[in-house]
């Protein structure tokens, strides 16, 4: 038999998760004397310790653990456990990903603040075009939150136009307002150049207006990573006493299955300050 002590240095846990795992019923000692109320385990018992440990570290809550050990779960339903909590951490790793994109985008724009080139910044006006759409609310304008949204919604368009025998004629233009409920939402419009009668359905198609002037700069690479391409449009509109007058379009020029190599001019409407 094991004091508490040299079961935890064994288990590779504290007295205290013992003392704990205990009063839930997790893993109750072999024996506690009934004097001091000294509690005492059995070598045996460290099996079902290392199991507890296991399944905790696969993120599993203590009381689905114990269902678990106490095989109150079949092994379906284990698999199904398990499956759920890969597509977890499959999101959260993702999630992950997007952010420390960010974080390395906003390095390298503090690392260049004030060495940005201006002249790839173009004023030009920007003819009116018809586009099939569809439109979705996202959290805010940030990358990370506007992704998730528009790449669906372009997915689903797509499906939409197939569906309809509509061929879409030249590139696709995402485009933002500020939505109806506030609180920093964005109504996101994933529209793409069609040539077909007007329509309001499933899919909206409609002529997108024309932009008297618009601030004009390229990026590259994936849309993750806007955020410099993005502050160096601001700055040169700021720098040349113009004032943006909404948010940019995006038009798709070059869109192959490596995001890196993505091409998409960012469109400002803009006006003399």
């Amino acid at each position: 038999m094991f004091t508490i002590g040299d079961f935890a240095r064994h288990g590779r846990v504290s007295v205290r998760m013992l003392r704990h795992y205990d009063a839930t019923g997790l893993l109750r000692p072999a024996h506690v004397d009934p004097v001091s109320g000294y509690r005492y385990y059995s070598a045996a018992q460290l099996a079902r310790l290392n199991r507890i440990i296991a399944l905790k570290d696969l993120g599993f809550t203590l009381q689905q653990v114990r269902d678990i050990v106490d095989e109150k779960v079949s092994a379906e339903e284990l698999r199904g456990m398990l499956r759920l909590r890969r597509a977890e951490l499959e999101s959260a790793m993702a999630a992950a990903g997007a952010r420390l994109i960010q974080v390395e985008a906003r390095l390298r724009a503090i690392e260049s603040e004030g060495h940005m080139p201006t002249n790839d910044v173009v004023i030009k006006s920007v003819p009116s075009v018809r586009v099939a759409e569809l439109t979705a609310t996202a959290a805010s304008f940030s990358p990370e939150d506007i992704g998730p949204v528009i790449g669906p919604l372009y997915d689903e368009l797509f499906r939409c136009l197939d569906s309809a025998g509509i061929t879409p004629t030249g590139p696709g233009i995402a485009y933002y307002e500020d939505a109806p409920e506030g609180e920093g939402r964005i109504s996101v419009h994933a529209a793409v150049q069609v040539s077909a009668p007007l329509q309001d359905g499933t899919f909206r198609i409609l002529d997108l207006p024309p932009l008297d002037q618009a601030a004009t700069i390229v990026h590259r690479g994936s849309m993750d990573a806007v955020v410099p391409t993005a502050q160096a449009l601001a700055r040169w509109i700021d720098a040349n006493a113009y004032q943006s007058m909404g948010y940019p379009r995006e038009i798709n020029l070059e869109c192959p299955d490596d995001r890196e190599d993505w091409v998409t001019e960012l469109q400002a409407p803009v006006t003399r300050a």
